[in-house]
């Protein structure tokens, strides 16, 4: 079998063993076909046995050339890295070629944030006097409030918000699931959301998901994306916003008023403390 038949039953292999989410599993799609490519010489399929040390390391001098940066030249390699122990598992390859690379150097980036004031005109900003208002203010208070990923507030079931314990249960990465609590103002905006719209709105009693569209259907990231573009122009918010920098603001704001670290750490859902403590090197450009 060649390295494109190999690439194929990997990615089978991340679906099915470790469940991986369609986005993620599109982004080493992308890297290993890369890969692939760079090794195909003359129209011939390239085999395992061509990743060598020296054609990783020329990709990534290519990368450079080509001005890809370290950032994603290092995702790269990852990827690679995992699917090169994959052929050594399969007895496809004698030997992990990724050993001998080194990985780029990372210059440690700081999410940019907004600033609580910013924060607080964005919530606003809907206001509820309207369908589409209430709709949009409960999905951007609980955003806030919980530090929910996109895809998972997006995905959120009625099922997995707990009114009572005041606690929701999103579906995280690697299907791995936390409990989130969830401030008194994020759930009064879901109250007035379910009980104002939801209830009113067609086929929405068929639907599991919590946020749907004025049709019934499930909201997708693309339109949770809009909404924050929305209300950001109508805040007056200069900065370049995305439903991403309301989880980095979420979890700067908690630690910036003394939440413990690890507790933020199980909040966000991160399997690695490190990634966590990089919001508090952010703390002091708020």
């Amino acid at each position: 079998m060649d390295l494109y038949g190999y690439i194929d039953a990997y990615l089978d292999h991340l679906r099915v063993e470790r469940a991986l989410a369609k986005n993620t599993l599109e982004a080493y799609a992308r890297d290993l076909g890369k890969l692939a490519t760079g090794l195909t010489r003359d129209d011939v399929a390239p085999l395992p046995t061509d990743i060598s040390p020296e054609a990783l390391s020329r990709m990534l001098v290519e990368n450079t050339e080509q001005g890809l940066s370290a950032r994603s030249s290092a995702r790269q390699l990852s990827a690679i890295r995992g699917f090169c122990k994959f052929l050594v598992r399969e007895r496809a390859a004698p030997a992990d070629p990724t050993r001998k690379v080194s990985r780029p150097k990372l210059a440690r980036k700081l999410p940019r944030v907004l600033s609580e004031d910013d924060m607080l005109r964005l919530l606003t900003a809907p206001g509820v006097d309207t369908a589409r208002g209430l709709r949009d203010t409960a999905m951007l208070q609980l955003m806030y409030a919980s530090g929910l990923r996109v895809t998972e507030l997006c995905e959120l079931r009625v099922s997995e918000l707990d009114r009572q314990r005041g606690v929701v249960s999103p579906l995280g990465k690697g299907q791995k699931r936390r409990l989130v609590p969830v401030g008194d103002v994020a759930l009064t905006a879901i109250d007035a959301y379910l009980n104002g719209v939801r209830a009113h709105t067609p086929h929405a009693e068929a639907s599991p998901y919590l946020f749907v569209s004025p049709r019934g259907k499930r909201f997708t990231r693309q339109g949770f994306w809009k909404i924050v573009k929305r209300y950001a122009a109508i805040a007056g918010i200069r900065m370049e916003l995305s439903p991403h920098k309301l989880r980095h603001s979420f979890a700067t704001h908690l630690l910036r008023g003394g939440a413990d670290l690890r507790a933020v750490q199980a909040m966000l859902g991160h399997a690695d403390l490190g990634t966590t403590e990089i919001y508090t090197l952010s703390l002091i450009h708020i």
